[in-house]
């Protein structure tokens, strides 16, 4: 498959974000042309992202969950996760009323934790501050207490957590990279700054991203997802995701990520593709898409991150 075929066949994806992103990320036509603004139309009007909106109530929070963190994975916090992944309007007044559900519902908790000085879990804060910034609040003075929560997890103990023994945790550090990575530029702090620098450093600098050599439990190990291409994931990580989170914070050309950018390439099949792995796919929402449809994802994450650390070339626009 040359690299037309490649990008045609992303462009026959079922789900609008998939084509939407194909579009934008992969062959950068930009965003006021005719076609990019009726698929991201699509994206808000038919697919996954109004299948999930439709279960939310009015008061922001999804029906039927026992609380905004299960069942696993589709009450609040996950179906706002996923709202994010695929691209949902930021502005729209259903996601925003989820955010300011997940804000009022985790206040005292945060509150709680700052004032005494307790840190850890760091994927749900991670994971909670990146659909916030999604949702354009920056400026929130909640958020800005999330950011320092998720800055102080880097710098005080490289987010140690409970359920690793106590020790720094890999899927934590990625998770709240990946929030920080959604900071607006002009509200970097040198906090977030060092902060990012401490969860790089502890990524590919004191371990290894393909040898997962990361800090466990006594008898303990890096979970098998690591090795596969996921998606979606929800607080796990693997070497895509983590690749992911670079490629955003610009640092796909860090020494300690060839490796793994050796690795990405090595998993590309003769037909062009990779191969993607939906772990979660029966404990989530069915309109996430089928087999082919998770090869899709992984396949515009992988191709966008190679293309992006200059292992391929500019696709070619599509007609």
């Amino acid at each position: 498959m040359d690299e037309s075929e490649f990008t045609t066949w992303l462009l026959s994806a079922r789900t609008p974000s998939i084509r939407y992103q194909t579009l934008v990320d992969l062959l950068g036509h930009p965003a006021d042309e005719p076609r990019v603004i009726q698929t991201r139309q699509a994206v808000m009007g038919s697919g996954p992202v109004p299948a999930i909106l439709i279960h939310q109530e009015e008061a922001g929070k999804w029906t039927g969950e026992r609380s905004y963190y299960t069942p696993k994975y589709i009450s609040t916090h996950w179906s706002m996760m996923l709202l994010s992944e695929l691209g949902v309007d930021g502005s729209d007044p259903r996601f925003q009323q989820g955010v300011h559900y997940m804000l009022d519902a985790t206040a005292d908790d945060l509150r709680r934790r700052l004032d005494t000085s307790t840190l850890g879990l760091s994927c749900f804060w991670g994971n909670f501050l990146r659909y916030t910034l999604h949702g354009g609040r920056a400026g929130d003075p909640q958020v800005e207490k999330i950011i320092h929560f998720a800055a102080l997890g880097l710098q005080e103990g490289t987010c140690r957590c409970e359920h690793n023994g106590g020790y720094a945790c890999a899927w934590g550090v990625v998770r709240t990279l990946w929030g920080l990575a959604a900071i607006p530029k002009e509200r970097c702090t040198c906090e977030t700054s060092e902060a990012i620098q401490e969860g790089v450093k502890f990524l590919l600098a004191s371990f290894h991203l393909i040898k997962a050599d990361y800090p466990t439990p006594e008898h303990g190990g890096i979970n098998p997802l690591w090795f596969k291409l996921n998606f979606p994931l929800f607080y796990q990580v693997d070497i895509l995701f983590t690749l992911r989170v670079l490629e955003e914070l610009d640092m796909l050309d860090h020494p300690g990520a060839q490796a793994a950018l050796d690795w990405l390439e090595q998993n590309r099949g003769r037909n062009g593709r990779w191969v993607g792995s939906s772990p979660f796919r029966q404990r989530t929402w069915r309109e996430m898409g089928d087999r082919e449809e998770t090869d899709r994802w992984v396949s515009l994450q992988a191709g966008r991150i190679l293309q992006h650390a200059g292992r391929l070339p500019l696709f070619s626009a599509v007609a």
